[in-house]
């Protein structure tokens, strides 16, 4: 029995491995291709973003701020960066700022897009009209909102003014209280649109049979907003919130043109610190931190948003 099982065992050691199927091939060669096809744009994502992100994390490691060399610092712009008090104000103006405009354009987003979730030739109209601030560049968002909230010759002065509700000009962007909810407000007029757009979409992807039932179970308006609309367009939610916590956390031209980052330090976000450091200090390695902090904290909004909905789904 012994040598009879040894030779079994010898005979099947010595046959050749099964050729590898049909379905097999055809994989590998699938998989081959996916990676041919792919890889020109992982390339180009590679040098596009990682190039100027690893190059911007090894800047932040020297002192640039020299003329012939650079200085190896290693992480003392960070430390600086965690102990400053203007940086760290500008961090915390920066997130009101944010706060502000992401409530602000999901508010109004989703108001126009339940409005205009309809059929008709003047809705067509008003979603053509009510997306026309994205369409603007933010130069000229700036530049409008800067001549209508103008203490002088502003149309918005002019209205309350008209209306009894003032008896002098305010000067929206001249008062330390109120340049912040101003600069946010026209940012909310520009942000908007692309909200409304995603959301409408969003909108129309829920089948209309559910909220027929809803109906002959007698929920109304409200509870089917609750449990129909909001469910649905939870993961266009997820979308819209990280698109825009990341855009207006790190934005840097409507304030910049409206304010500069005052009166005093009322508008002074962080991207204008960014700014201040790199092209008016030449600091390259200083901004260059900052600026890193700034990813970290984009990407943790961004991890932190997407569990929270998870785990409320």
């Amino acid at each position: 029995m012994g040598r009879t099982s040894l030779h079994t065992a010898r005979e099947q050691v010595r046959q050749p491995a099964p050729a590898p199927s049909r379905g097999s091939r055809k994989r590998g060669r699938d998989t081959r291709a996916g990676i041919g096809f792919t890889s020109p744009a992982i390339i180009l994502m590679a040098l596009l973003v990682g190039y100027p992100l690893l190059y911007g994390l090894y800047i932040s490691l020297f002192d640039t701020n020299l003329v012939n060399k650079w200085d190896f610092v290693g992480t003392s712009h960070y430390e600086r960066a965690l102990t400053s008090g203007t940086f760290l104000d500008s961090i915390w103006t920066t997130l009101i700022f944010a706060v502000m405009v992401v409530v602000g354009t999901h508010v109004v987003g989703m108001a126009l897009a339940l409005a205009l979730n309809r059929r008709g030739i003047i809705v067509s109209i008003f979603r053509i009209v009510l997306i026309l601030p994205w369409l603007f560049p933010e130069v000229v968002v700036a530049l409008l909102w800067r001549w209508i909230l103008n203490p002088i010759y502003g149309i918005l002065n002019h209205i309350l003014g008209t209306l009894g509700l003032i008896d002098s000009p305010i000067l929206w962007l001249e008062e330390p209280s109120l340049a912040l909810p101003s600069v946010a407000l026209a940012s909310i007029w520009k942000g908007y649109p692309l909200v409304m757009v995603l959301l409408l979409a969003g909108l129309q992807s829920i089948p209309q049979e559910l909220y027929e039932a809803a109906a002959i179970d007698g929920a109304g308006k409200v509870k089917s907003f609750r449990h129909i609309t909001l469910p649905g367009l939870t993961p266009v939610l997820v979308v819209t919130v990280i698109l825009e916590t990341v855009w207006w956390f790190k934005h840097f031209t409507i304030v910049w043109l409206m304010t500069g980052g005052g009166p005093v330090t009322a508008t002074n976000v962080v991207s204008i610190s960014i700014y201040r450091e790199a092209f008016q200090n030449f600091n390259f390695g200083l901004a260059a931190a900052y600026a890193a902090v700034v990813f970290v904290i984009c990407l943790g909004a961004s991890a932190l948003y997407r569990k929270v909905i998870r785990d409320d789904r």
